[in-house]
């Protein structure tokens, strides 16, 4: 009877773990082919922007598609931002909000990722560290202007006049289970911002 539950128990361990590494197998590839797919899209606005004057800015509409880079060198990050923030998209890196704006234009862009894989660190960011977002069209120099903890029920996610970026991830970072809140990180633009093939 005792090895029989011990084999149980060891077969469900298996199982478990079996579980979890296909888990992270599957989003080291899917953030491998978003890499790839920035790439391409990167070579092909650079020979469209060498051949054409900068024309009117084409969205993908595509929920998983990638829109951009997101680079925090005090955290060493460096993703590629796809559209969406559903699990699907969230999996392949930090997730733009469909409906507000791409960084680097009029708005508040807002990039939401989870606390256990692509934000993992974001909780030691601090006011001051600086933020780097690529486009298509815009490289954008950012400065963390902003840094709260809300409930998750809280409407934080607000509309502005201005040039803003919003990094959103669960809190606590290092919780076990869902977590109840939500860090906010707000930044505004700072420098110049350039534009592909100006």
């Amino acid at each position: 009877m005792r090895r029989t539950v011990g084999g149980l128990l060891a077969a469900a361990g298996a199982l478990l773990l079996l579980f979890a590494l296909a888990t992270v197998a599957k989003a080291a590839l899917a953030r491998e082919q978003v890499r790839s797919a920035w790439a391409v899209e990167e070579a092909r606005t650079a020979a469209a922007a060498a051949r054409a004057p900068r024309g009117g800015v084409v969205r993908p509409s595509v929920r998983g598609a990638p829109i951009g880079r997101l680079v925090i060198p005090a955290l060493k990050l460096d993703e590629v931002i796809v559209e969406g923030v559903e699990e699907s998209q969230l999996v392949a890196g930090p997730g733009h909000l469909p409906g507000s704006p791409h960084p680097g234009e009029r708005g508040n862009s807002i990039i939401s990722a989870h606390r256990d894989r692509h934000f993992r660190s974001l909780d030691e960011l601090v006011v001051g560290d600086t933020i780097v977002t690529q486009t298509r069209h815009d490289r954008t120099v950012w400065v963390v202007s902003g840094r709260r903890v809300v409930t998750a029920s809280a409407p934080v996610l607000r509309s502005s006049p201005d040039v803003q970026l919003t990094l959103t991830t669960c809190w606590p970072v290092r919780y076990f289970g869902p977590a109840p809140d939500r860090l906010i990180i707000t930044a505004v633009a700072a420098g110049r911002v350039e534009t592909a093939g100006e």
